[in-house]
């Protein structure tokens, strides 16, 4: 895989960085979509594809990329497909800080040294080009804002953004409110990543993927409605699992 584009966990990363504090938005969960957003980079590198509700390795041949080459091997090594909920919730929490080592090496980011209080070490990053940045938030204000339906990677990155609530600071306050839903909607308009996204927020929410749930009602294009729970953490409503 060239270096040409970057890759939907990198352009989330970038998505998370808050330009101010040099801190990454949603920590807690990012790292669960940075797990999901492998899995949609793996499946549009066709190194992956659905197989029912479990995504399974069609092609184990490297990519290039070593972030993405770890996590298919990984994949790999567990010899059959696996559900998308099992994967992102597995022990490999830490991505967060994987990404983050990745993109300094790549250029994209600059690590920055600090102490907090005056005495405990930190480490801020801040994004080397912020017209890089500001790109990647075009794709989505561009989505969101023309209604015309976005190319798979933009769909994908919508629906993984909103998975690990980053609506709030992407889109903040009341201003952002319509702004939010529509990145919410964007689900729909990539399968993959909208499965992937589903996945992410059921973990979050602590529903295992054995579970059997009622059917619910499912969003324009085929899609399970996502709706908002008390506090504004994203829940996922689906039509029940195996």
């Amino acid at each position: 895989m060239g270096r040409s584009r970057r890759t939907i966990p990198e352009e989330l990363l970038l998505l998370a960085l808050d330009p101010t504090t040099g801190t990454t938005a949603q920590p807690q969960t990012l790292d669960l979509g940075l797990a999901g957003a492998q899995l949609v980079e793996l499946s549009l590198a066709g190194r992956i594809a659905p197989d029912g509700d479990r995504i399974a390795v069609v092609l184990a041949r490297p990519t290039g990329d070593p972030t993405l080459d770890h996590a298919l091997e990984l994949l790999r090594r567990r010899g059959s497909a696996v559900r998308a909920s099992h994967w992102i919730g597995g022990p490999r929490l830490g991505l967060r800080q994987m990404y983050l080592a990745h993109l300094e090496r790549c250029g994209m980011v600059t690590a920055v040294a600090g102490q907090v209080c005056g005495v405990l070490p930190t480490t801020r990053y801040q994004a080397s080009d912020d017209c890089t940045n500001a790109a990647i938030k075009q794709r989505l204000d561009t989505a969101i804002r023309t209604g015309v339906p976005p190319d798979p990677r933009t769909a994908a990155l919508a629906a993984l953004a909103h998975a690990v609530g980053l609506g709030k600071h992407l889109y903040p306050g009341n201003e952002g409110r319509s702004s939010r839903s529509r990145l919410r909607d964007l689900i729909r308009y990539d399968p993959l990543g909208g499965m992937v996204a589903h996945a992410v927020m059921d973990v979050q929410n602590g529903l295992p993927a054995q579970q059997n749930r009622g059917a619910a009602p499912a969003a324009a294009g085929g899609h399970p409605a996502a709706r908002p729970a008390a506090g504004g953490r994203p829940v996922a409503t689906r039509v029940g699992a195996r």
